[in-house]
């Protein structure tokens, strides 16, 4: 973090419907960064693929112009409201879809993108491909990173960034599933399994809820925003869009564990040396 970064950062998380038109979707997310703006947040998560929405059904049938001028009128709203921003879409490219975080900041300038790099799902897998880069970026000087979903399943994905000095990870996600998976998940303790225990950073996931069309499936829900012990500072329900906010205290996120993994066994430090400079490389590379 730099020195003139703020010390407590105020963050919401909103859970969205992960099936609906791109319509909807633009509506709602217009709403929930006002919503976020007043509550004097500065910064406002979105779930993965918000935007365009998960169910490929849809996507596949999308212009990618409707998409593009839908992210637009986001950034526009964004540097309206003066907050920072992180949304999702499925972005169309010769060679198939990325599933793709966006980061836009308060001018309404997306300053950094971040591809999934580990694919879930019959459909993703059939329509996707992975990224090829880990997520490292900054939100006032404070030092950040991003996990897609399934991403969270992969501890080198944010802890390779721990490493490299972010303190906050934000990690949007759908986990749409049939009905029994997405039961056992919530019975487990969530679909997504905090990161502060093994890293000591703060961690923002938002999540979807809802049925598709077919009604085959539906999503998890509990958004939550931890804290770098896994303790949580606020959560959402399984069922109903909503947003939920909380303050960091940045001093917590002292990275101390994912550190001290840097130093032992010593027969490994060149080697976490090694891969923290080349995920600093990469990480401005635009997904392609």
């Amino acid at each position: 973090m730099k020195q003139n970064a703020p010390q407590v950062l105020q963050v919401s998380c909103a859970q969205m419907h992960w099936a609906k038109p791109l319509d909807y979707n633009l509506e709602r997310t217009l709403f929930f960064i006002r919503e976020a703006a007043e509550a004097g947040s500065r910064v406002v998560l979105f779930p993965e693929t918000n935007i365009t929405g998960y169910f490929f059904p849809a996507v596949l049938g999308l212009d990618p112009a409707e998409v593009a001028a839908a992210l637009d009128k986001t950034r526009e709203t964004a540097a309206m409201c003066h907050i920072w921003v992180i949304v999702g879409t499925l972005r169309k490219t010769r060679r198939g879809y990325l599933n793709i975080a966006h980061v836009i900041n308060p001018d309404g300038v997306v300053t950094h993108e971040y591809a999934k790099t580990h694919l879930a799902g019959a459909d993703e897998r059939k329509y996707c491909r992975a990224g090829d880069k880990l997520s490292l970026f900054e939100i006032d000087g404070i030092v950040c990173t991003l996990a897609i979903c399934r991403d969270g399943r992969h501890p080198e994905v944010y802890r390779l960034p721990a490493m490299a000095g972010a303190q906050i990870l934000f990690q949007p996600s759908c986990s749409s599933d049939e009905v029994e998976a997405v039961v056992w998940k919530r019975a487990s303790g969530r679909a997504q399994q905090p990161a502060g225990p093994s890293t000591r950073m703060f961690h923002c996931v938002a999540n979807t809820i809802g049925q598709p069309p077919d009604g085959r499936q539906t999503s998890s829900g509990s958004s939550f925003i931890r804290d770098p012990n896994g303790l949580p500072l606020a959560e959402a329900g399984y069922y109903q869009e909503e947003m939920i906010t909380a303050t960091l205290d940045l001093s917590q996120a002292d990275r101390y564990y994912a550190l001290d993994s840097m130093e032992s066994p010593p027969f490994l430090k060149k080697y976490w040396k090694q891969m923290v400079r080349e995920v600093k490389a990469r990480c401005d590379k635009p997904p392609a």
